[in-house]
């Protein structure tokens, strides 16, 4: 079932529904910094009246607040959606727009605020690298306590034991305590459980991005598999291609509220426009290490706007400030097709190695051939990480850009790349008198 236009489910509830969310909504306090007391009259008005504060700051935590006030945050609002049996999903949204968020109020590890779900059938989840597994355990262990979990009986698990060790690749390792499981080996078997475990829900965030890329792909061919058999999949990620090729619906949340729900072509290409759209409004702390200030393009020696010619090179200049010293500095871009397709990815160090930054201001420049992408609009996503230890942003800041020109026809060229290689044409006999450049072909 979809939703209407604006947000609310178009009909009650369908019995035979895999999910049902019902205007779901998820509200947070936050903390507040405290004011600074710079008198000692103001500090001991503030040491008589803190019992008061902070009884006033307990009630509190426990109210339901329509109000926007500075120490509340609406993670969700209002959400309400459908998903068949069988049926596969993506979440998609920039970071803290709520896909999260209601996955663990779906997993039963947070409860909403209003509204409420329905869930029919046993649900298995994957959120965090090694969610729901005990560190003191071995991997064995773990993988039948998660069976248990599930309400699988004993001899079901043995029946897939020896399938979910095999696809986790940690065999070797199946009986030493998980605690002493790097975060690569936690997500292998974290994820070989369950994909083999029989729920009839599936429940994924992006952690799939912690696996090495050979491991991604076998993750990938088996949530194909996983759709093939009927079981109902939510998939969070920021992977756009792989939205396209596993799912056949996808929602896009903003805010805290669902904006779009549809096939996922062209719920990507709306994700994908407004994310450009505010892609960098002002400046943008990346950690500790750094502050992006500011993005800009130049073509042919002079500042350029969205829409370039593809027919010349280009370039994108990355503005920003090194707040403390970095060594392993990973900082490039993501280039992205218009639907959602992953070209390339780059990074400086390219250029400046992976020694360290000093703090300071730095500019660092990626530079195009011309003539090397089809026309069409193209997003390139601020990629920033500390080589094998974190990422600081993948994808949170997009750059969007028009590559057209005055050479360009109807005529579609498909691919990732624009035509390479020359052409000669080469009239004999007769045919000389028939070859004029200006008829066109079909195409």
């Amino acid at each position: 079932m979809k939703l209407s236009s604006n947000g609310q489910a178009n009909s009650h509830p369908e019995p035979d529904a895999a999910i049902v969310a019902e205007g779901v909504a998820k509200q947070y306090h936050i903390g507040l910094r405290e004011q600074s007391r710079d008198t000692l009259l103001q500090s001991v008005l503030a040491l008589v009246s803190a019992p008061l504060n902070n009884l006033r700051q307990l009630r509190r935590l426990s109210d339901v607040s329509d109000d926007d006030a500075p120490d509340v945050l609406w993670a969700l609002r209002d959400v309400s959606f459908q998903v068949a049996p069988g049926e596969v999903v993506g979440l998609i949204g920039r970071n803290g727009a709520g896909k999260s968020t209601l996955l663990k109020i779906l997993s039963r590890i947070t409860p909403p605020t209003r509204g409420r779900v329905t869930l029919n059938g046993r649900v298995s989840s994957l959120l965090e690298v090694g969610t729901g597994f005990h560190p003191e355990l071995t991997g064995r262990e773990n993988v039948y306590l998660n069976g248990t979990i599930l309400g699988m009986r004993k001899g079901e698990v043995d029946r897939r034991f020896d399938e979910i060790v095999a696809f986790s690749e940690v065999e070797k390792f199946i009986d030493t305590p998980v605690k002493r499981y790097s975060s690569g080996m936690r997500v292998r078997l974290a994820f070989a459980v369950s994909a083999h475990l029989q729920s009839e829900i599936l429940l994924v965030d992006e952690v799939l991005a912690v696996g090495d890329a050979a491991f991604q792909e076998k993750c990938l061919r088996a949530m194909d598999g996983i759709a093939q058999t009927g079981r109902t999949v939510l998939l969070v990620s920021h992977n756009m291609q792989v939205i396209q090729q596993l799912c056949g619906r996808a929602l896009l949340f903003e805010g805290g509220r669902l904006a779009a729900d549809g096939a996922p072509p062209a719920v990507v290409a709306q994700y994908l426009s407004h994310a450009a759209a505010a892609s960098l409004p002002s400046a943008v702390r990346l950690g500790d290490e750094l502050c992006l200030n500011r993005l800009s393009v130049t073509q042919n020696g002079a500042p350029a706007g969205e829409w370039l010619d593809r027919g010349r090179p280009f370039e994108i200049h990355l503005h920003y400030d090194v707040l403390r010293p970095v060594r392993n500095l990973l900082l490039g871009f993501n280039v992205v097709a218009g639907d959602g397709a992953n070209l390339f990815r780059t990074y400086d160090m390219l250029s400046a190695g992976l020694g360290e930054r000093q703090p300071g201001s730095y500019e660092s420049v990626l530079r195009l051939p011309g003539g090397v992408l089809p026309s069409g609009h193209y997003f390139f996503e601020v990629v920033a990480g500390l080589h094998r230890l974190r990422w600081l942003s993948k994808g949170d800041v997009r750059l969007r850009l028009n590559l057209g020109g005055g050479r360009e026809t109807d005529v579609d060229f498909p691919g990732a790349v624009a035509p390479l290689g020359d052409w000669t044409v080469t009239p004999h006999g007769d045919a000389s008198h028939g070859l004029n450049g200006s008829n066109r072909s079909d195409g």
